[in-house]
């Protein structure tokens, strides 16, 4: 995919000092655009205006005016709007662009970025890719919209691997698939000869970490999405749990089952040495880095019950941080390094929440029955988690922003569970 500014067009990336809504105030009103229809091929200028317009709506931060209330026509995407159309709408920015295909039969789709309150463009971008990319095209947009605005990482041009579950509750089929973060190009990873669960994404690549469950000892298989490729990386006697990547994605932190207990093991993916961090008589699982590879976070019942504690990667003594009421699982660090997310037991009630690392501020996003699994987006403002109902109904994935203001179910084709968040592609 080529990116190109163009001559009097303004690149824009990320700052906070540029920013026009410091998000993470938790205190704020969202900002008002609007999309206006994108010029160009019809096809093309439609998909891109509605994708732009559909992450918005689901950004919290960002608010899309209705396209019923426009009142200026854009016929011409390069002329600044008139302004005083815009303030009547009270809308804040304004998107114009187009999309379609050049000579050489390429996709090119312009945007450029309008602040109301000065006239002025204050971003705008060309990009120059293969037609099969235009929905990759429209979230790398909406990222570089979402980002001068706030100045934060965006969050649009990523993906999600979860567990797609199908048939009777008691025999469900389980397969690996992929899907991009707004629910479209569901493809299947695995065929579902095998039970799979708990996947998990590399932060620094395009691998997933999972357990598979067949006829002998369970493994632990890596797969890189791009290849298909796929390894074994560990085929331990017993049981084992919950892999995840460590941040440069050079090792993975687990947890082997040792008749009655489960200790924390690392394993570097090269050379497949493991390295044992914790030597108890509990269940020490849920293993999660912190964003410089320092800690790990994970839930213990070494104190009576399911609680969460941190040590260091090299392991050592562990500092339990929850003390609420409830038991507490499922642990994730943000990539911020600032929350760790988790999932909170308490009565038949199941809490999606998030604490500091030091077990202050804790904070619960959503609350029902059987909500589990959070995985973080890669800014660090939201989660994705499922959602199981019981009964002959099945679990379904949700995502939240960090301060719990808004939930929005992401689309799946038939039951879903276990989601984890990818890395921006781009």
């Amino acid at each position: 995919m080529l990116t190109q500014p163009f001559a009097g067009w303004v690149t824009s990336p990320a700052h906070a000092e540029d920013r026009y809504l410091d998000v993470r105030r938790g205190e704020f009103k969202p900002v008002s655009i609007a999309v206006t229809p994108f010029a160009g091929d019809p096809a093309a200028a439609a998909q891109a205006t509605s994708i732009i317009t559909n992450n918005f709506k689901r950004s919290v931060f960002l608010a899309p005016l209705d396209s019923k209330t426009f009142v200026e026509p854009i016929a011409n995407p390069d002329q600044t709007p008139n302004m005083d159309a815009w303030r009547a709408l009270n809308a804040q920015f304004v998107v114009t662009g187009r999309s379609g295909r050049s000579p050489d039969g390429r996709l090119q789709t312009e945007f450029r970025l309008w602040d109301v309150s000065t006239g002025q463009q204050v971003a705008g971008q060309q990009y120059v890719t293969d037609p099969n990319n235009s929905r990759r095209v429209a979230h790398i947009v909406s990222d570089a919209i979402f980002s001068r605005i706030t100045g934060e990482g965006g969050f649009f041009d990523t993906r999600v691997v979860f567990v797609d579950e199908t048939g009777p509750p008691e025999h469900r089929r389980k397969r690996l698939a992929i899907m991009d973060q707004d629910g479209a190009n569901v493809r299947y990873l695995t065929r579902g000869d095998d039970l799979v669960v708990t996947p998990r994404f590399s932060p620094s690549s395009q691998d997933v970490t999972y357990m598979s469950f067949g006829p002998t000892d369970p493994k632990v298989l890596l797969l890189n999405i791009e290849t298909g490729q796929r390894e074994v990386v560990g085929n331990f006697p017993g049981m084992t749990f919950a892999p995840r990547f460590s941040p440069d994605g050079q090792k993975i932190v687990m947890s082997l089952a040792q008749g009655s207990a489960s200790n924390l093991f690392t394993m570097d993916v090269r050379s497949r040495t493991t390295t044992r961090l914790t030597d108890s008589s509990a269940i020490d699982t849920s293993p999660s880095y912190s964003p410089d590879g320092s800690q790990i976070v994970f839930e213990s019942d070494r104190g009576g019950s399911q609680q969460i504690y941190v040590m260091s990667a090299n392991g050592g003594a562990p500092k339990r941080i929850s003390f609420g009421e409830g038991r507490y699982s499922t642990p994730v660090w943000s990539p911020k390094g600032d929350l760790i997310a988790f999932t909170k037991q308490k009565a038949n009630t199941f809490a999606i929440g998030v604490m500091r690392p030091d077990g202050s501020g804790e904070r619960i996003l959503t609350e029902g029955f059987h909500n589990e699994g959070p995985t973080w987006a890669p800014n660090g403002l939201y989660l994705m988690f499922f959602r199981d109902p019981g009964g002959s109904s099945g679990a379904k994935i949700y995502m939240i922003d960090v301060f719990g203001r808004a939930e929005f179910p992401v689309p799946t084709p038939s039951f879903a569970s276990d989601p984890t968040w990818s890395p921006l592609l781009n």
